[in-house]
């Protein structure tokens, strides 16, 4: 499908549209609009010629043409997809190896902030083991992983993610579905660990070699380790819905979040390795998804970003302090090692800490949540010595609007270790080479 030429085609129309347009997805230029015209009918001639190799989307791909058809009769104004948008439910066909053509104007995550037009072919990963864990105890209706075959500007950047709601629509929907490109995940995940494990001088277990010579073993991996992350923010003692409502909050407590999430898939990792009822593929997974979470968030995720706000950075200096302290990863003689045996329960224990701090808050106000949850990441990472945060709350205008509580967090209020410091420069290269990384790229 990469090399159709009525893929060629709308591919090279929506990157051209994309110059012509604003970062509301219009086309304000007068000047120009005769030419998108010209695209967006080159774009839906070539929707209309795919559309045969995806009947399972047939009522996607029609509306699809039919909102393309009426941006058009509105004088290509902000566009409006939600009539197509409402229609396209890849969670209801998880089957492997499955097509899609997905086209809208939206934003990408970690990619482009504007809604241009783009488009993406993909391809459903759903391995059977997937199947017998998403049908069992990690039910995941929502959930839909995928690899790349080919896309448009937007997606050769990190976005590794496909949500509805980055969709230009004229009113917010519910809903029902997201995706995330675990091949892209797996690409970037080989290509660090393999440097950082090198750079540290790492002894790495036979199977955690053969996680990172493998693409497909590691994504399949990461579609396990996904599908529990995801289910997990709706599930547990939550302190009422917070990380579903949008507020501007404290970053280190969407910290907290995503590794909870994290930690949670580890803990149920550990389970379904031990468990003799799962089968022999969902145990052998279930291993390597602890050493997916624990590398991707120690070596990755703590030194990709820009230090402003890096909340999933901050969770992964978090992880790796944690290890450190409690005496099962060891930086020793400039060589790093880690106590296999010991990992589990030292990892679970950071999990249940974070229960614990939201079981305790659905009985707290805001602001004493707030505070204590700064409490736990101060007690293992240390703040930047300019933090007021970190004099204590006497040093907090409490009385003032909460937000103004907020914007006393430094940009960086946990900065990097110095091992932390000496390990991002010289993964500097590495980490910047995955900027569009795919499967394909390092199968």
């Amino acid at each position: 499908m990469a090399t159709d030429p009525s893929w060629l085609a709308l591919k090279q129309a929506a990157t051209s549209l994309q110059g012509l347009q604003a970062k509301d997805g219009s086309v304000p230029d007068p000047d120009v609009r005769a030419r998108a015209q010209k695209l967006v009918e080159t774009i839906t001639g070539s929707i209309q010629a795919l559309a045969p190799h995806f009947p399972h989307d047939a009522d996607y791909l029609r509306l699809a043409v039919e909102d393309f058809n009426k941006w058009v009769a509105a004088g290509l104004g902000v566009p409006d997809f939600l009539d197509s948008l409402l229609a396209f439910k890849p969670q209801e066909h998880r089957v492997d190896g499955l097509g899609h053509l997905v086209v809208f104007p939206m934003y990408t995550q970690n990619g482009s902030t504007s809604r241009f037009v783009e488009a993406v072919l993909v391809e459903v990963i759903w391995p059977e083991f997937i199947g017998e864990l998403e049908a069992g105890s990690y039910s995941n209706k929502l959930f839909v992983p995928l690899r790349f075959i080919d896309f448009t500007p937007g997606y050769d950047s990190n976005s590794a993610v496909l949500f509805p709601e980055s969709v230009a629509v004229r009113e917010t929907p519910t809903f029902t579905w997201g995706a995330i490109f675990q091949d892209r995940e797996a690409a970037r995940f080989r290509r660090v660990v393999r440097e950082a494990a090198s750079v540290t001088r790492l002894d790495l277990p036979a199977d955690a070699v053969e996680l990172l010579d493998s693409q497909a073993l590691t994504q399949e991996t990461f579609v396990m380790w996904d599908l529990i992350h995801d289910r997990t923010h709706m599930r547990g003692d939550l302190p009422f819905d917070p990380f579903m409502i949008k507020q501007r909050m404290p970053y280190f407590l969407y910290s907290l979040e995503e590794l909870r999430c994290d930690l949670t898939a580890y803990r149920e990792s550990v389970a379904v390795e031990g468990d003799e009822n799962a089968s022999p593929e969902a145990r052998r997974h279930a291993k390597l998804v602890q050493y997916a979470v624990i590398f991707d968030r120690i070596f990755r995720f703590a030194i990709t970003g820009s230090r402003v706000r890096n909340y999933d950075g901050l969770g992964g200096q978090l992880l790796f302090a944690w290890l450190h302290q409690h005496h099962v990863l060891h930086w020793t003689d400039t060589k790093l090692t880690i106590d296999w045996a010991e990992v589990p329960d030292v990892v679970i224990a950071l999990g249940h800490a974070i229960e614990e701090l939201y079981w305790r808050s659905i009985d707290r106000p805001k602001l004493a949540h707030w505070l204590a949850a700064y409490e736990l990441v101060s007690g293992t990472l240390t703040p930047n010595p300019a933090s007021i945060w970190a004099k204590g709350p006497d040093a907090l205008p409490l009385t003032a609007p909460l937000r103004e509580v907020t914007d006393q967090v430094m940009d960086d209020e946990f900065p990097l270790s110095m091992f932390y410091e000496a390990l991002a420069k010289k993964m500097r290269g590495v980490i910047e080479s995955t900027s569009g990384i795919t499967g394909a790229s390092e199968a």
